[in-house]
């Protein structure tokens, strides 16, 4: 059981003072939903789809976050123009989650400005070798200053490893993981740590959550396959006693 967190003194990021006078200009701007490029393989496909379904698992059937993953980001009108002239200062975290908003808005991308100067409270990146210095070190420092994220976790797939930090008086301090490997994460109420098995045919190591008590958050089609067992055990010792299940 983790210790009751403590709210850190986390700074409120605001929208840059150009807003002021260039808000009628935000809303003509043809922002790109996506860079067209694909993701480093399908295990990193696979990985973000995990990670929402499982936010939403944990957390239905609330509706006051957003969970998405591989999309932009627009956080200010310098980096909007630098996405639309195609030399993105900034596209977006592979996973991220916003709370204190209406999660059955459909969303193409997080427009900062357009969902009043909200930033992810969680951010979790999945490193490749094209973006392992970005991820472990570069984001640091953006997360930390420019977006105040409270919690941030990155996962190198390659070496097996995975981090955690907490915004603490506007600087990111390391989590320790417990002897398990597990990280809490205070904002997504769980453990996140490394699980080893199948998901959609593929054996893989995956980043995934547990809740309070330690137990794995499952993904729908494993809480129905559980049901689907527990309904067969039961049956079965209905027989042994002579009762048929069916009637």
């Amino acid at each position: 059981m983790p210790r009751a967190a403590t709210s850190p003194r986390k700074r409120k990021p605001k929208l840059s003072s150009e807003y002021a006078h260039l808000v009628p200009e935000l809303p003509n701007l043809e922002l790109p939903e996506g860079d067209g490029e694909p993701l480093e393989s399908d295990w990193h496909v696979l990985q973000i789809h995990l990670l929402i379904e499982l936010v939403y698992q944990h957390w239905k059937p609330r509706t006051d976050f957003f969970a998405g993953g591989n999309m932009f980001i627009y956080y200010s009108l310098e980096q909007a123009r630098s996405v639309i002239e195609g030399r993105p200062l900034y596209k977006g975290p592979d996973f991220f989650v916003v709370k204190g908003v209406d999660g059955t808005k459909p969303r193409k991308s997080w427009i900062v400005w357009e969902e009043g100067g909200k930033y992810p409270d969680v951010i979790i990146e999945l490193t490749s070798p094209t973006t392992a210095r970005k991820d472990k070190e570069e984001n640091l420092r953006l997360y930390a200053e420019v977006f105040g994220v409270s919690e941030y976790f990155w996962y190198d797939p390659d070496k097996d490893e995975l981090r955690g930090y907490r915004l603490v008086d506007g600087v990111y301090e390391p989590l320790e993981a417990d002897e398990r490997g597990w990280l809490w994460s205070a904002q997504l109420e769980a453990y996140v740590g490394v699980w080893e098995g199948v998901y959609w045919g593929r054996r893989r190591r995956w980043v995934r959550l547990w809740d309070r008590e330690g137990h794995l958050v499952l993904t729908a089609g494993e809480e129905a396959e559980r049901e689907r067992q527990r309904a067969e055990q039961l049956a079965q010792r209905l027989r042994e006693l002579g009762i048929d299940p069916d009637l």
